[in-house]
């Protein structure tokens, strides 16, 4: 298998990184850099400017706002994209509810829905997991009971990033409670604004509000929002993971987060040295990079499968979601190691001798929140110990 880049491949890329260039305001891509979150205009002002260039959605069918872009040429625009940095495109209209949409919904609803979806007229959140349901989504009991042309839903999420900013949401939802755990269970659309449909958030251990309870009291909801099969919402909950888990290597962003730490640590003083110098820290960061290399050569090859034509779902999607997140929580750790006791949130005290307490470096002061955010990685998507058990099946048969 040939994972060399054509020339035309690394023309691709220069063009996306001069369209990055010109087009990515500073001060978003300065929030990125430091780890701080982005409004939601600042998200949907760049995801309008890809989506006007064709590449927001380039997967996707080209009637519904896709391109023409190899499989090779999505690779290369998600890594340049995640290396500059800059926002991607949002998942949850991009990877989740609209390719099920347009795998599993009527021609009615991709007219309705995938227009807006695609550029990000219309703003998605995910309504998966429940307090008693996260790994074990299929335990999930959130229910729609239909009564006539409407599904009645009441029940709970949790956890739903970013509830805050949506116009809609992607629900699963048990409609046969006598059914066995997967059966029973359908894919329906939820225009946020209807009557019952609260949102409370929840801060997170970071300071950050990201995430949110979503509660639905007697939500009338119009039954042409069924995505799907009744009782067959499992298949589309099954095809939209896929999509999640494969997004998540994020080889560029570890990429960008070394380069950027390595440069740091260069101009970091400990004991009277750069750290860089420091044997131990460079064999750490040596270490994640090796890590990171076989990573971005397996995530070659799934694309490399991909683009020969290979459509069929691939369990090495879970191997890029195991690796990229565990890769991603250590370069947050490194990133400890470097600011030291400026992670702290607190302002030290003043040393002896010294009139004023040191300041910390403007890039330390989000260390700690970062490292704290990240722990989620291993979590979301299906837990790192769920994808172990796929591969287990996938590849070992056990």
């Amino acid at each position: 298998m040939d994972l060399r880049f054509t020339p035309e491949e690394r023309a691709f890329r220069q063009e996306v990184r001069d369209f990055i260039a010109a087009e990515l305001p500073r001060e978003t891509q300065d929030k990125l850099v430091a780890g701080r979150h982005l409004s939601r205009r600042d998200m949907v002002d760049w995801h309008k400017k890809l989506h006007a260039r064709g590449w927001a959605v380039p997967h996707w069918p080209r009637e519904w706002g896709g391109s023409d872009l190899t499989a090779t040429q999505r690779f290369l625009l998600t890594e340049e994209l995640q290396k500059a940095p800059a926002p991607l495109p949002l998942a949850f209209n991009a990877l989740m509810v609209g390719p099920v949409i347009a795998a599993f919904g009527t021609e009615e609803q991709k007219r309705r829905f995938l227009p807006p979806t695609a550029s990000l007229d219309i703003w998605w959140c995910q309504g998966f997991s429940e307090p008693g349901a996260g790994s074990d989504l299929a335990s999930l009991k959130c229910s729609a009971e239909r009564r006539g042309d409407t599904y009645v839903v009441n029940g709970q999420k949790t956890w739903t990033t970013l509830a805050q900013h949506a116009d809609w949401i992607f629900l699963l939802v048990r409609t046969d409670k006598a059914a066995k755990k997967q059966e029973g269970i359908s894919f329906l659309l939820v225009d946020m604004r209807l009557p019952g449909v609260t949102v409370r958030p929840i801060i997170t251990i970071d300071g950050a509000h990201e995430v949110n309870e979503v509660f639905f009291d007697d939500v009338q909801v119009p039954a042409d929002c069924l995505i799907g099969e009744e009782n067959r919402g499992w298949d589309c909950a099954k095809f939209l993971l896929g999509n999640e888990r494969a997004g998540q290597a994020r080889v560029g962003t570890s990429q960008e987060r070394l380069r950027r730490l390595k440069g740091l640590a260069a101009r970091t003083m400990q004991d009277g040295r750069p750290l860089i110098e420091d044997s131990r820290f460079r064999d750490r960061v040596a270490e994640v990079e090796v890590q990171l290399k076989a990573l971005e050569m397996t995530t070659m090859r799934v694309v490399a499968k991909a683009a020969g034509g290979d459509r069929k779902p691939d369990p090495a999607s879970s191997i890029l979601k195991v690796r990229g997140s565990e890769i991603l929580q250590s370069i947050t750790e490194l990133y400890l190691e470097a600011a030291g006791p400026y992670a702290l949130p607190a302002v030290p005290e003043p040393r002896e001798g010294a009139n004023e307490p040191e300041v910390a470096p403007d890039w330390a002061t989000t260390v700690a929140p970062t490292y704290l955010n990240w722990r989620k990685l291993s979590i979301y998507g299906g837990s790192n110990e769920v994808q172990r058990s796929i591969m287990a099946k996938a590849f070992l048969g056990l």
